[in-house]
Parts: C-alpha cells; structure tokens; sequence
C-alpha cells in the first residue's frame, strides 16, 4: 500500500535511467573534446551550467530537441540524433500521468460538475503556471527524477483544461491569504503566478475569493479540502496529507466540510474584492 501512494523515486523512471546516463556519459565526453566548460556549452545550447551538469549525470532527461542542436555544435557526426528515436520512446513509457496514489482522484475530478476547493498552503494545482508547479515538484522530498518533475508538471497544466472547457463544471476557489503572499519558485514565478490567477479569477466559470490574513473568524484551522459533485449529484470530499490521500464519502463527513466551506466563502472577501486584493499584492513585486 505504502509503494502505491509515495512519489516516484529515479529508481522508478521505469528504465529511463542508464539510457540518460550513457547519453550524460557521451555529451560529457564530446563538449571535453571541444574544450568547452558546461558554461561555455550552456551558453551556445540556452542552459545553464547546473542544467548541463545534470544532463552529463544522467539525473536530468536529454530531451530531442537539445540532442538535436548538441550534436552539431558538438561535431558529434549523427551520433546524439540517433539516440532521439530512443529517448522519446523512453519518454513515453516513463507515467505520464498522476502518481498512484493520486489517480482516483484525478478520475473524479475530471468528471466532477462542480468542484470547491479550499487551500491555505499551496496555489491548488487547477490553479498553477507550469513553472509554478515546476517549483513545487522541484522542491519535494524524496527527490523526483527531473523526467518524472517534467511529466507531472504537464499533466498538471493539462488538467486546467475543465476549467475553459464546455460545458463546464461549477468552479469556486477560497484560497488564504498566506498562499499568495508566500513567493513559491522565487519573484517572477511569484509575479507570473499572481497574474495568472488575475486571468483566471476573471472567468465566468471561476469564483475565486481570498480569505484574509486579519479575519478573526476562521473555520478551517484543520487544512485545505476539495468539495465534489460527482455524477447522480453525489457530492465527496478528498484530503491529502504527506502524499496520503482521503476520499471521504460518508454523508456526515462530508457534511461537515460542506459547512466548513460555506462559512469560509462568507467570511471570505468577495471575488471582486479577492482580484483587487491579488493585483495590489502583484503591484508590490
């Protein structure tokens, strides 16, 4: 059970990893034949030193487009573009989709017809830029393989797809104060991330309200939670802890988050007051 619902470690990249490593091995050996550094090579391929050193380890994935240029500036003679073929298979048949622990969830949120999210640590994920959740991914523990950071990062932007889609579903977001306050993948992450919410708050599918920092009435102490309507009108709730996730069916239970999330949306600012709030924050930075 415990296997099913923890992150996927390097060693999970499904035998991805001595592929990458003998690519890391090759380009290493190559850029020191030109007498470059991985400044130096970085500079000419638009990544940075820590990126190619990466590369060179095996710990970050080579993608096809970067053996593309590579093998011409490194005179490599077919050598990398030959090895694309492989790199994408391997690419595919790396998860693609949400870790184990999380695709039921996935499954129902898909097809929700309403979904209520309350969140008070993180940007929820319908809600996040790519280089947002690229910090977040970047930043777990046990470490992801930087193949597996890039897969959940687009499946993660895929999944934003329901909110423009239609028919849509019923969207409404309380998000705390601190979430956006707390400058997640560093300034411009934080500003991209602040402008995006902006866009999104503006759709006539989205509520999005703020809860702010100096309310004295707060009655969610215990963590963020998603609301569910799922299909013949049946609403769930679903929590995560530590990786773990809840998917709460029980009518009492869910309930009492039900109430929880109404108060929150009272005691919230309203989602006029909410995008005025976010753009002062934006305007700060």
């Amino acid at each position: 059970m415990t296997d099913e619902r923890r992150p996927e470690t390097p060693a999970e990249a499904e035998g991805t990893t001595e592929l990458f490593s003998a690519l890391g091995k090759m380009i290493r050996l190559l850029r020191e034949r030109k007498g470059w550094t991985q400044k130096e090579f970085g500079q000419k391929v638009g990544y940075g030193p820590d990126q190619i050193g990466a590369m060179e380890r095996g710990v970050r994935v080579t993608r096809p487009e970067f053996l593309e240029k590579a093998d011409e500036l490194l005179d490599a003679g077919g050598l990398l573009k030959e090895a694309i073929p492989d790199v994408k298979k391997a690419m595919a048949k790396t998860r693609t989709r949400h870790p184990e622990w999380y695709r039921g969830y996935a499954v129902l949120e898909a097809e929700a017809t309403a979904l209520h999210v309350y969140s008070n640590q993180l940007v929820p994920g319908l809600l996040q830029t790519g280089d947002y959740a690229g910090a977040v991914f970047t930043q777990w523990r046990p470490l992801l393989h930087e193949l597996a950071i890039e897969k959940r990062v687009a499946d993660r932007i895929a999944r934003q797809r329901i909110l423009e889609n239609g028919p849509s579903p019923t969207f409404s977001f309380v998000l705390d104060e601190s979430v956006l306050l707390r400058p997640v993948g560093g300034r411009d992450v934080h500003a991209a991330q602040l402008e995006y919410l902006l866009r999104l708050g503006s759709l006539r599918t989205v509520a999005l309200q703020v809860m702010p920092m100096d309310r004295e009435e707060q009655p969610s102490m215990d963590g963020p939670f998603n609301l569910l309507t799922v299909r013949r009108g049946e609403q769930v709730a679903y929590v995560e802890i530590h990786t773990y996730p809840r998917l709460i069916t029980d009518v009492e239970e869910v309930r009492v988050l039900n109430e929880r999330y109404g108060l929150l949306q009272a005691h919230a600012l309203r989602p006029n007051e909410s995008l005025d709030l976010i753009e002062r924050l934006r305007g700060r930075l």
